[in-house]
Formats: C-alpha cells, sequence, structure tokens
C-alpha cells in the first residue's frame, strides 16, 4: 500500500483532483472516488452505531470487523486492480446475519426505520451502504467497459452488508422489551375504519 500521510493538509487536491494508493491522480468527481467515499460513509455510520451500543453489546465484535473489512473495501478501490477482500469476509457477515436471522420471529409486515436510537442507525447504515453498492456496480460497468475489472467480492460484500444491517436493526429494535415500527398503509387503515 501507499505511504502513510505525516501532513494531513498536502494542498495537493486544491486543483479538484487527488491521488490514488497506485500514486495516479484523477478527478474528484471520478465515478470511483464517489464510491471510495460512500464506502467511508458506510463505515463511519458503523462507528455511530458502535458508539450507540454499550461496550460489552455482544453485536460489537461483528461490527469492529465489518469496520476493518470496509477500510480494507476502500484500500481495494483505491488502488485499481489491488485486492484485498478475502471470501471468509463476506463469509463472516453472511454467518452474523444468518445467526441473528434465525432468533427474530418471521417477518410479517414492512419495517420503518426506527425502533431506537441504536436501531435507526442500523437503517442508515443500510440505507448508505445500498447507495454505496449501486456506485460500486455503476464503477464495475465504467471498468468493464475500460478493460478493467473491479473484484466481484467487493458488489457481493455490500449487498449482504446492507441486508445485515436490515437484520440487525430488527435486533437491536426488539432488545429489552423494545419493538419494531411497522409500516401502517392508510388505504388499509381507512378500509378498516369503513
Amino acid at each position: 500500500m501507499g505511504n502513510r500521510l505525516s501532513k494531513i493538509s498536502t494542498k495537493t487536491g486544491d486543483k479538484g483532483e487527488t491521488g490514488l494508493g497506485d500514486g495516479s491522480r484523477i478527478s474528484k468527481t471520478s465515478t470511483r472516488i464517489h464510491v471510495i467515499g460512500e464506502v467511508d460513509e458506510v463505515n463511519s455510520w458503523v462507528g455511530v452505531l458502535a458508539a450507540e451500543l454499550e461496550a460489552n453489546d455482544p453485536h460489537q465484535e461483528i461490527l469492529s470487523q465489518i469496520q476493518h473489512d470496509l477500510f480494507d473495501l476502500g484500500g481495494e478501490l483505491c488502488v485499481p486492480g489491488y485486492k484485498a477482500l478475502a471470501p471468509g469476509m463476506l463469509e463472516g457477515v453472511e454467518n452474523a446475519l444468518v445467526d441473528i436471522n434465525e432468533a427474530l420471529p418471521p417477518l410479517k409486515d414492512f419495517i420503518l426505520p426506527g425502533g431506537s436510537k441504536a436501531a435507526s442507525y442500523c437503517h442508515m447504515a443500510r440505507t448508505v451502504c445500498r447507495r454505496a453498492e449501486r456506485a460500486i456496480v455503476e464503477l464495475a460497468n465504467e471498468e468493464e467497459k475500460a478493460g478493467n475489472a473491479i473484484n466481484p467480492l467487493a458488489v457481493q460484500y455490500l449487498n449482504r452488508l446492507s441486508d445485515f444491517f436490515f437484520v440487525l436493526a430488527r435486533d437491536i429494535a426488539r432488545a429489552n422489551g423494545g419493538q419494531e415500527v411497522l409500516w401502517k398503509s392508510r388505504h388499509t387503515q381507512s378500509k378498516k375504519d369503513v
């Protein structure tokens, strides 16, 4: 990987370009930089969520691992052609998703974001993760046209991660006697009122 920054304000991006890990410079408006920013935002929401939970919460370990995975994904995106994601990272998220989901009742209604502050943070992480997934698919399409490739694990990881955050939000909303916020259609309500 590239050098560690010893000086944060370098002024090298003042003309609208930024450096990649391979030393090349690209526009800050490029799809690649957009994706890196989206992944960074997901990671930031995971940090907010982790800070909201108790230090001994059983979810802290997987959230910490996810933050490291997302940082690796950012590094992978920062160096075209570099691969940092491994199948075990995807399996870790999948296993956690299955474990949490098995303890939940079947989903019979649509769920609104909410239920608790931590559950709401899960939903924020989920929606930003979906946005990052869309952006990385766009980058993969651009790179494929240019004869390059994005690691398919990157798309799979973000797809599975957004599912994980949905299931985690359900679990956290129900913790300590709490409840999920269920969607109620106005159309359905008005029919019942008649």
